[in-house]
């Protein structure tokens, strides 16, 4: 495989922490919502840092961008979270130029996810980027890059079976519920928080439970009425929750707040509940977890279920490395050829300087001058842009194209 030259890549990161080293509480303190990513995006231009991203999900919180190094990225993002630099440093992974790139492409594909080809990684990065690049941090790398990860992406899930089957973190939450409770006619369900993952679970909840014994309250009490009436449930307004948490059986939180939307002290009272938290950070307060009427779970908890569905995908791991594979060595073309253009720039513009100042009248006049040199001019230009692909010579192929051309006019 070509490879990157990593002195033009060099100062290409991506920094980050996620499940593999840190337990949900811990990703907690290090979450960034939009209100801490656009301070970021402000505090970015005084560190000398103009193209970058955030990718912030409830498995990983990961900062991509062009640095002087990987600590002036950590000290930018640290300025927004809870957790402390030194906490994040001790517990983060740093990838750099070609690793870093490959590392992306993994994430985009769901192979570095905490359910393995959970697909809701995709939307989470195309907002991620979405955000950057309204804000004028995407520069043409990155712009590039984010294009050929969504197409491996894409590739990968209509060519392979890694994302087949129904598993992620929403429909996780189901299995558990359908196989620690007995849902009947008088079970009542709440839905905290109707947003993407909000909405994957009230549809699982409707598919997979066949109940509408399901109320849903939202911050925004417009976006719970519309996904209520999409599938013939109830809502009802934020001021209402307490009432709701007291008279519900299962409750599931997918809410996005910075603090707990459910306290421990609006739970010892409220009679026997199963609460399923799948918010970064929790979004249910940790206590809740000791009352004996109470029983907790988080998303780390229901990522740890395996069936068949997750053996079938580790099977299709090595098709997707290889889509990965392909559209690494695309964009590894292209960026060698990006970095080539100011050099063929160069060639083109002396060649065509040359052609202005010779005397054409010894051409046929049968025969369009203007034609057959521009051509002949292109052709050497491909010439050396192939031949560059193989070998950074710059120099040499300047000359060897002024030689050619010379030869054959």
């Amino acid at each position: 495989m070509q490879t990157l030259r990593l002195n033009e890549t060099s100062h290409f990161y991506a920094v980050g922490i996620n499940y593999k080293k840190t337990d949900a509480a811990v990703r907690g303190m290090f979450a960034i919502n939009n209100n801490a990513y656009d301070s970021i995006l402000q505090l970015a231009p005084s560190s000398n840092i103009d193209s970058l991203f955030i990718l912030s999900t409830c498995n990983r919180t990961e900062i991509y961008g062009f640095a002087t190094d990987a600590d002036q990225l950590i000290n930018l993002l640290c300025t927004q979270t809870k957790g402390t630099k030194e906490d994040f440093t001790r517990l983060s992974y740093t990838k750099r130029g070609i690793i870093a790139v490959e590392h992306l492409f993994n994430v985009g594909a769901g192979l570095d996810s905490q359910i393995l080809g959970d697909y809701e990684i995709t939307s989470q990065l195309k907002q991620a980027v979405k955000f950057s690049k309204e804000r004028g941090f995407i520069n043409c790398f990155l712009e590039r890059l984010f294009n050929n990860v969504l197409q491996s992406s894409k590739t990968i899930r209509n060519e392979t079976a890694l994302s087949g089957g129904t598993v992620s973190v929403s429909f996780a939450a189901i299995q558990y519920i359908k196989s620690h409770v007995k849902i009947n006619a008088a079970t009542q369900i709440l839905l905290i928080g109707t947003g993407k993952i909000g909405r994957n679970t009230c549809k699982n909840l409707v598919d997979y439970l066949k109940t509408k014994n399901i109320t849903l309250i939202n911050r925004s009490e417009d976006k719970a009425a519309e996904l209520a009436a999409e599938f013939d449930l109830n809502c009802a307004p934020l001021t209402d929750l307490e009432k709701y948490i007291n008279s519900s059986d299962i409750i599931l939180v997918a809410s996005n707040a910075c603090e707990p939307v459910i306290l421990a002290s609006q739970l010892k009272s409220a009679g026997s509940k199963l609460i399923i938290d799948l918010s970064i950070p929790y979004n249910v307060e940790e206590q809740s977890g000791a009352l004996p009427n109470i029983h907790l779970v988080n998303v780390d908890m229901l990522s740890k279920m395996n069936d068949e569905t997750l053996r079938k995908r580790e099977a299709e791991t090595p098709k997707a490395n290889e889509i990965i594979s392909k559209q690494l060595i695309d964009f590894i073309e292209w960026y060698n050829m990006r970095r080539n253009a100011p050099a063929l720039n160069a060639i083109k513009l002396k060649l065509n300087q040359i052609y202005q100042q010779r005397d054409t009248s010894l051409l046929s006049d049968k025969i369009c001058p203007v034609y057959i040199d521009k051509e002949k001019i292109q052709r050497i230009v491909n010439g050396a842009a192939s031949k560059m692909r193989l070998k950074n010579q710059h120099g040499c192929y300047y000359i060897e194209a002024i030689n050619e051309f010379m030869a054959i006019a």
